[in-house]
């Protein structure tokens, strides 16, 4: 028996690996988060399922149902939205299964960002632009963020930052980042990317709390800041110019 933590993707059912779908096929228990994974994705669990919603579950309730299953040998794929890597409270899960001898794995999934990325069409890492991205979220009725890593710290560096959890809190956001990234700082928030209903706001410091205010959105979104979301003059990448070596011997000295 073992628990599958799978990522379920950011929305789209069709944005999940091939791996997850095979699991979810076989595993005669799914635990899933109905708020957030696509109910098309429970088309492909097997006949005589027995499909759990844990959105009102406690962290106890779900790791029983986890204990039910290994009891009765059964396989269990544990659906995540995004990726499972990310905000996701999966660490906290596995340590109650390690406690309990339980073993697991985990596939990954197509997380919100990158959904949000594709969705606005921009590569989040630039030449000469922006070569580094934040994964952050802020603080509300959420886990208190860990000393230091707080926005106006984080904000320092200048970096892409991409924001999970933090819509609500959009003008403390602007507030905290605008004496780094300037008033002018292209914003751009996605809600319910990849889903039929997404919707997207483009903008800047200046002006993005008022439109997402206007657009009614407090959750299930991603905030993207930097320079990236606009750059149009930076210099082609070293990946592909003419000047770049492209031996194997000289890629990996020694060989030949």
């Amino acid at each position: 028996m073992t628990v599958h933590f799978i990522g379920a993707g950011p929305g789209a059912a069709d944005l999940i690996t091939v791996r997850g779908q095979s699991l979810i096929a076989s595993s005669p228990v799914c635990l899933y988060a109905g708020s957030l994974v696509p109910p098309e994705l429970l088309s492909h669990c097997p006949p005589g399922v027995r499909l759990v919603d844990t959105a009102n579950l406690t962290l106890d309730e779900i790791v029983d149902e986890m204990l039910d299953a290994h009891t009765q040998g059964l396989d269990v794929a544990r659906l995540h939205s995004g990726d499972p890597s990310v905000f996701s409270a999966m660490a906290e899960q596995m340590r109650r299964l390690d406690a309990a001898g339980i073993p697991y794995d985990v596939t990954p999934g197509v997380p919100a960002f990158a959904a949000a990325a594709a969705t606005l069409t921009r590569e989040l890492t630039v030449p000469g632009v922006g070569q580094t991205v934040i994964l952050t979220r802020t603080s509300a009725r959420a886990t208190p963020m860990p000393p230091g890593e707080d926005l106006a710290t984080l904000g320092r560096s200048r970096a892409t930052m991409v924001l999970h959890l933090a819509v609500q809190r959009i003008e403390q956001l602007v507030e905290e980042l605008t004496p780094h990234y300037g008033a002018d700082c292209p914003v751009a928030v996605v809600t319910r990317a990849s889903r039929a209903d997404e919707v997207v706001l483009r903008g800047t410091l200046a002006d993005i709390a008022d439109q997402v205010r206007a657009a009614g959105i407090v959750r299930t979104a991603v905030v993207v800041v930097g320079q990236v979301l606009t750059a149009a003059q930076f210099p082609d990448s070293h990946l592909y110019s003419p000047d770049r070596c492209r031996s194997l011997t000289n890629q990996h000295p020694g060989r030949e």
